[in-house]
């Protein structure tokens, strides 16, 4: 599970400790990434 936050027009992805990931320029590029994020770390 993750968490998504808009920041100043861009998605900062954060896990749910709350460390961030990632940040991107939309949501579906969020999600995108998120699913190879945890392709990866699987």
């Amino acid at each position: 599970m993750f968490q998504m936050r808009n920041v100043g027009g861009h998605v900062q992805v954060y896990d749910l400790r709350g460390n961030f990931l990632f940040s991107a320029d939309t949501e579906q590029e969020a999600r995108e990434e998120l699913e190879e994020y945890e392709e990866s770390a699987a």
